[in-house]
């Protein structure tokens, strides 16, 4: 079996790139439309977005394409081919989100729809920073995490080995924090995948140590 967790993610979605995008429409209860406007309220009149794991596009990256100028990126190759046929309108990169490179303070938002759960742990922390630096002063980060201690390959996940990682609620909280992320929205929330059951952690913070009044968490929030 591939023992590089980023080789185990790029073969496993190219080789069910179509199947992923079929599963995700049997999902009962995924919040992510939900986060998505809380984003999206914030954002400015043509912004500039970055998805990380963009996956197909769809649904996210093309409804923030409608109105704003995003760059999707993945490892994917396959999934980048759907991406570029589902949404015309962005532009798409291939390449491992931890080696992307982007000018400090040059975009609004970056995104990360259950995406970083498929990278090392121990690497978390340094694209959080990464993030914080590509973001302007009250730039927007939206991300699905891991709300649970998990590290490895599982061998059949839709078919395909698959490589998830990640950390608990309240470890995931420090690294934001550490990163210069102010929390305006922490959610646990659990929802229905075909095979059951699956929680993660929702936050939307804003890139900049000041408080703001509208934060709030609820570790037990079901969908």
């Amino acid at each position: 079996m591939e023992s590089d967790p980023r080789r185990v993610v790029e073969k496993g979605y190219d080789r069910i790139a179509h199947r992923y995008a079929e599963w995700i429409e049997e999902i009962h209860g995924d919040p992510r439309l939900r986060f998505l406007t809380e984003l999206t309220n914030r954002l400015p009149a043509a912004a500039s977005v970055v998805d990380l794991g963009c996956g197909s596009g769809k649904p996210c990256t093309a409804i923030l394409a409608e109105h704003h100028d995003v760059l999707g990126v993945d490892i994917s190759i396959a999934q980048l081919e759907l991406a570029r046929q589902n949404v015309p309108r962005a532009r798409f990169t291939r390449e491992d989100v931890t080696r992307l490179r982007l000018d400090p303070g040059s975009v609004d938002a970056v995104t990360a729809f259950y995406s970083i759960t498929h990278l090392p742990r121990d690497e978390h922390a340094a694209l959080f920073a990464r993030i914080a630096r590509w973001l302007r002063p009250g730039g927007h980060f939206l991300a699905t995490l891991g709300c649970g201690e998990t590290d490895g390959t599982v061998d059949d996940w839709l078919g395909v080995p698959m490589f998830f990682s990640s950390f608990d609620a309240q470890r995931n909280r420090e690294l934001l924090e550490e990163a210069d992320f102010t929390l305006l929205i922490d959610e646990i929330v659990t929802m229905r995948e075909p095979e059951g059951p699956a929680t993660f952690q929702w936050v939307l913070a804003r890139a900049d140590p000041e408080p703001e009044n509208d934060y709030h968490t609820c570790d037990s929030f079901t969908s």
